[in-house]
Protein backbone atom coordinates (compact mmCIF):
# COMPACT_ATOMS: atom_id res chain seq x y z
CA UNK A 1 0.00 0.00 0.00
CA UNK A 2 1.40 3.70 -0.81
CA UNK A 3 1.87 6.41 0.95
CA UNK A 4 0.21 9.47 0.08
CA UNK A 5 0.82 12.74 1.92
CA UNK A 6 -1.76 15.47 1.70
CA UNK A 7 -0.97 18.80 2.39
CA UNK A 8 -3.44 21.24 3.14
CA UNK A 9 -5.74 17.93 4.90
CA UNK A 10 -7.31 20.07 7.28
CA UNK A 11 -9.19 22.08 4.37
CA UNK A 12 -12.56 21.15 2.86
CA UNK A 13 -10.96 19.25 -0.22
CA UNK A 14 -8.60 17.27 2.11
CA UNK A 15 -11.61 15.87 4.37
CA UNK A 16 -13.20 14.90 1.76
CA UNK A 17 -10.49 13.11 0.21
CA UNK A 18 -9.60 11.33 3.59
CA UNK A 19 -12.71 9.55 3.03
CA UNK A 20 -12.65 9.00 0.29
CA UNK A 21 -9.31 7.53 0.11
CA UNK A 22 -9.67 5.82 3.24
CA UNK A 23 -8.06 2.25 3.17
CA UNK A 24 -6.72 2.66 -0.62
CA UNK A 25 -3.36 4.45 0.43
CA UNK A 26 -2.12 4.87 4.02
CA UNK A 27 -2.55 8.66 4.48
CA UNK A 28 0.01 11.22 6.19
CA UNK A 29 -1.66 14.43 6.66
CA UNK A 30 -0.20 17.82 7.07
CA UNK A 31 -1.55 21.13 7.80
CA UNK A 32 -0.53 24.32 9.63
CA UNK A 33 -3.51 23.58 11.75
CA UNK A 34 -3.91 20.44 13.90
CA UNK A 35 -6.15 17.78 12.87
CA UNK A 36 -7.23 15.56 15.94
CA UNK A 37 -9.73 13.40 14.22
CA UNK A 38 -7.05 11.14 12.79
CA UNK A 39 -8.12 7.70 11.97
CA UNK A 40 -7.04 4.56 11.31
CA UNK A 41 -4.42 4.21 8.17
CA UNK A 42 -3.70 8.36 8.57
CA UNK A 43 -1.35 9.97 10.58
CA UNK A 44 -0.50 13.71 11.08
CA UNK A 45 2.38 16.25 10.66
CA UNK A 46 1.94 19.92 11.39
CA UNK A 47 3.97 21.67 9.72
CA UNK A 48 4.23 25.52 7.89
CA UNK A 49 5.14 24.63 4.07
CA UNK A 50 6.86 27.49 3.83
CA UNK A 51 9.07 26.84 6.05
CA UNK A 52 11.70 24.55 3.70
CA UNK A 53 12.85 22.57 6.91
CA UNK A 54 9.09 21.27 7.83
CA UNK A 55 8.52 20.92 3.58
CA UNK A 56 11.88 18.58 3.62
CA UNK A 57 10.27 16.72 6.98
CA UNK A 58 6.44 16.29 5.88
CA UNK A 59 7.97 14.90 2.40
CA UNK A 60 10.49 12.50 3.74
CA UNK A 61 9.41 8.51 2.85
CA UNK A 62 6.32 9.10 0.68
CA UNK A 63 5.38 7.17 -2.38
CA UNK A 64 3.54 10.68 -3.72
CA UNK A 65 2.48 14.02 -2.68
CA UNK A 66 -1.05 15.58 -2.93
CA UNK A 67 0.11 19.54 -2.45
CA UNK A 68 -3.64 21.15 -1.51
CA UNK A 69 -2.20 23.70 1.29
CA UNK A 70 -2.12 27.22 0.40
CA UNK A 71 -4.64 30.25 0.77
CA UNK A 72 -7.76 28.93 -1.06
CA UNK A 73 -9.07 32.42 -2.12
CA UNK A 74 -8.42 35.68 -3.64
CA UNK A 75 -6.38 37.86 -0.84
CA UNK A 76 -3.76 40.10 -0.25
CA UNK A 77 -0.36 39.52 -1.84
CA UNK A 78 2.11 38.56 1.27
CA UNK A 79 -0.25 35.45 2.39
CA UNK A 80 -0.53 34.40 -1.34
CA UNK A 81 3.48 34.65 -1.71
CA UNK A 82 3.98 33.04 1.71
CA UNK A 83 1.74 29.96 0.89
CA UNK A 84 1.06 29.87 -2.20
CA UNK A 85 4.41 31.09 -4.14
CA UNK A 86 7.07 29.79 -1.30
CA UNK A 87 5.14 27.02 -0.17
CA UNK A 88 4.51 25.25 -3.33
CA UNK A 89 7.97 25.83 -4.30
CA UNK A 90 9.35 24.55 -1.29
CA UNK A 91 6.92 21.31 -1.89
CA UNK A 92 8.14 20.80 -5.27
CA UNK A 93 11.65 21.53 -4.04
CA UNK A 94 11.62 19.06 -1.05
CA UNK A 95 9.89 15.86 -3.14
CA UNK A 96 13.18 16.58 -5.62
CA UNK A 97 15.84 15.98 -2.72
CA UNK A 98 13.60 13.86 -0.76
CA UNK A 99 13.19 11.25 -4.17
CA UNK A 100 9.67 11.89 -3.97
CA UNK A 101 8.87 10.58 -7.63
CA UNK A 102 5.37 12.01 -8.04
CA UNK A 103 3.12 15.35 -7.04
CA UNK A 104 -0.24 16.06 -7.75
CA UNK A 105 -0.88 19.62 -7.63
CA UNK A 106 -4.35 21.12 -6.73
CA UNK A 107 -4.32 23.68 -9.44
CA UNK A 108 -7.72 25.82 -9.98
CA UNK A 109 -10.28 26.99 -12.48
CA UNK A 110 -9.10 30.09 -11.62
CA UNK A 111 -5.97 29.88 -13.03
CA UNK A 112 -7.66 30.41 -16.73
CA UNK A 113 -10.42 32.36 -15.73
CA UNK A 114 -10.50 35.23 -17.91
CA UNK A 115 -11.94 32.86 -20.34
CA UNK A 116 -15.18 33.56 -21.75
CA UNK A 117 -18.09 31.44 -20.41
CA UNK A 118 -19.14 31.04 -24.20
CA UNK A 119 -15.72 29.18 -25.12
CA UNK A 120 -14.99 25.31 -24.42
CA UNK A 121 -11.34 25.05 -23.32
CA UNK A 122 -8.70 22.44 -23.09
CA UNK A 123 -5.20 21.46 -20.62
CA UNK A 124 -3.65 23.46 -23.95
CA UNK A 125 -4.75 26.89 -24.05
CA UNK A 126 -2.91 29.89 -22.39
CA UNK A 127 -3.02 30.66 -19.09
CA UNK A 128 -5.30 33.58 -18.30
CA UNK A 129 -5.21 34.02 -14.26
CA UNK A 130 -8.20 35.91 -13.05
CA UNK A 131 -6.72 36.94 -9.68
CA UNK A 132 -3.80 36.50 -7.54
CA UNK A 133 -4.48 33.49 -6.46
CA UNK A 134 -5.22 32.69 -9.90
CA UNK A 135 -1.85 33.53 -10.94
CA UNK A 136 -0.21 31.61 -7.76
CA UNK A 137 -1.58 28.78 -9.03
CA UNK A 138 -0.43 29.14 -12.92
CA UNK A 139 2.98 29.30 -10.58
CA UNK A 140 2.65 26.08 -9.66
CA UNK A 141 1.79 24.47 -13.13
CA UNK A 142 4.70 26.07 -14.28
CA UNK A 143 6.31 24.99 -11.64
CA UNK A 144 5.51 21.34 -12.18
CA UNK A 145 6.65 21.57 -16.02
CA UNK A 146 9.89 22.73 -15.02
CA UNK A 147 10.33 20.18 -12.10
CA UNK A 148 9.62 16.91 -14.65
CA UNK A 149 11.45 18.60 -17.37
CA UNK A 150 14.53 19.60 -15.12
CA UNK A 151 13.99 16.71 -12.39
CA UNK A 152 11.97 13.92 -14.06
CA UNK A 153 9.12 14.89 -11.08
CA UNK A 154 6.07 13.49 -12.34
CA UNK A 155 3.39 15.62 -12.10
CA UNK A 156 -0.42 15.93 -12.02
CA UNK A 157 -2.11 19.16 -12.18
CA UNK A 158 -5.73 19.26 -11.45
CA UNK A 159 -7.59 22.54 -12.31
CA UNK A 160 -10.44 21.53 -10.05
CA UNK A 161 -13.54 23.19 -10.43
CA UNK A 162 -15.82 23.22 -7.20
CA UNK A 163 -15.55 20.42 -4.85
CA UNK A 164 -19.16 20.12 -2.80
CA UNK A 165 -21.60 17.19 -2.42
CA UNK A 166 -23.77 19.20 -4.80
CA UNK A 167 -23.21 22.56 -7.22
CA UNK A 168 -24.86 25.56 -5.56
CA UNK A 169 -25.19 27.89 -7.93
CA UNK A 170 -25.60 28.45 -11.59
CA UNK A 171 -21.62 29.13 -12.48
CA UNK A 172 -21.22 26.10 -10.35
CA UNK A 173 -23.05 23.90 -12.67
CA UNK A 174 -20.53 23.94 -15.42
CA UNK A 175 -17.16 23.35 -12.57
CA UNK A 176 -18.58 21.47 -10.29
CA UNK A 177 -16.68 18.16 -9.09
CA UNK A 178 -18.79 15.53 -6.54
CA UNK A 179 -16.08 14.15 -3.50
CA UNK A 180 -15.78 10.49 -5.85
CA UNK A 181 -15.42 12.00 -9.28
CA UNK A 182 -11.86 13.54 -7.38
CA UNK A 183 -10.99 10.11 -5.46
CA UNK A 184 -11.10 8.80 -8.68
CA UNK A 185 -8.93 11.31 -10.57
CA UNK A 186 -6.51 11.53 -7.26
CA UNK A 187 -5.83 7.90 -7.91
CA UNK A 188 -5.25 8.30 -11.76
CA UNK A 189 -3.20 10.74 -10.91
CA UNK A 190 -0.96 8.47 -7.69
CA UNK A 191 -1.04 5.44 -9.78
CA UNK A 192 -1.55 6.09 -13.38
CA UNK A 193 2.09 4.73 -14.96
CA UNK A 194 2.24 6.99 -17.47
CA UNK A 195 2.39 10.28 -15.63
CA UNK A 196 4.77 12.67 -17.10
CA UNK A 197 3.40 16.43 -16.77
CA UNK A 198 -0.09 16.61 -17.29
CA UNK A 199 -2.87 19.15 -16.46
CA UNK A 200 -6.06 18.21 -16.11
CA UNK A 201 -9.51 19.64 -14.97
CA UNK A 202 -11.17 18.23 -12.09
CA UNK A 203 -14.65 18.37 -12.80
CA UNK A 204 -17.76 15.96 -12.71
CA UNK A 205 -19.05 14.76 -16.27
CA UNK A 206 -21.14 18.26 -16.48
CA UNK A 207 -23.24 18.60 -19.63
CA UNK A 208 -22.61 22.25 -19.02
CA UNK A 209 -18.76 21.92 -18.67
CA UNK A 210 -16.79 25.01 -20.20
CA UNK A 211 -13.61 22.27 -20.23
CA UNK A 212 -12.92 19.77 -23.11
CA UNK A 213 -11.29 17.42 -20.36
CA UNK A 214 -10.04 14.60 -23.27
CA UNK A 215 -6.21 14.95 -21.67
CA UNK A 216 -8.18 12.97 -18.19
CA UNK A 217 -10.14 10.89 -20.42
CA UNK A 218 -7.19 9.48 -22.34
CA UNK A 219 -5.61 8.92 -18.84
CA UNK A 220 -8.80 6.97 -18.00
CA UNK A 221 -10.81 9.32 -15.65
CA UNK A 222 -14.83 8.60 -16.07
CA UNK A 223 -16.80 10.60 -13.58
CA UNK A 224 -20.15 8.83 -12.55
CA UNK A 225 -21.68 12.34 -11.12
CA UNK A 226 -23.57 15.36 -13.49
CA UNK A 227 -24.46 18.78 -12.10
CA UNK A 228 -27.84 18.35 -14.21
CA UNK A 229 -29.83 17.23 -11.63
CA UNK A 230 -29.58 20.17 -9.42
CA UNK A 231 -30.06 22.80 -12.42
CA UNK A 232 -33.99 23.62 -12.88
CA UNK A 233 -33.56 23.84 -8.85
CA UNK A 234 -30.40 26.87 -9.47
CA UNK A 235 -31.36 28.71 -12.06
CA UNK A 236 -35.26 29.23 -10.75
CA UNK A 237 -33.38 31.16 -7.82
CA UNK A 238 -30.56 32.67 -10.14
CA UNK A 239 -30.36 36.49 -10.26
CA UNK A 240 -27.35 37.59 -12.80
CA UNK A 241 -24.79 39.48 -10.89
CA UNK A 242 -24.62 43.76 -11.23
CA UNK A 243 -21.01 43.12 -12.43
CA UNK A 244 -21.24 42.24 -16.19
CA UNK A 245 -17.95 40.54 -16.02
CA UNK A 246 -18.83 38.33 -13.28
CA UNK A 247 -21.71 37.17 -15.84
CA UNK A 248 -19.72 36.88 -18.81
CA UNK A 249 -15.98 35.34 -17.93
CA UNK A 250 -15.85 31.76 -16.58
CA UNK A 251 -13.59 33.06 -13.32
CA UNK A 252 -16.68 34.23 -11.77
CA UNK A 253 -16.31 36.64 -8.67
CA UNK A 254 -12.69 36.20 -8.65
CA UNK A 255 -12.38 38.42 -11.92
CA UNK A 256 -13.78 41.93 -10.01
CA UNK A 257 -12.43 40.93 -6.36
CA UNK A 258 -9.55 42.78 -5.07
CA UNK A 259 -8.29 41.08 -1.83
CA UNK A 260 -11.38 39.14 -0.01
CA UNK A 261 -13.46 36.67 -0.84
CA UNK A 262 -14.77 33.20 0.98
CA UNK A 263 -13.55 29.95 -0.47
CA UNK A 264 -16.80 28.39 0.08
CA UNK A 265 -18.66 30.86 -1.68
CA UNK A 266 -16.73 31.95 -4.20
CA UNK A 267 -14.64 29.15 -5.68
Amino acid sequence: MKTILITGAAGDIGTHLRRELAGVYRLRLSDIRPIHNSSAGESFEQGDIADMDAALRITRGVDAIVHLGGVSAEAAWEPILHANIVGCYNIFEAAHRNGVKRVLFATSNHAVGFYRRDEIIDHRVYPRPDSRYGLSKVFGEQLGSLYADKYGLQVFCMRIGNLNVGPVDKRRLSIWISPRDLAQLVRIGVDHPDVRFEIVYGVSNNRRSWYDNSNAARLGYRPQDDSEPYAAEILARHTDDANADVEQYQGGTFVALETGGNPNTVS
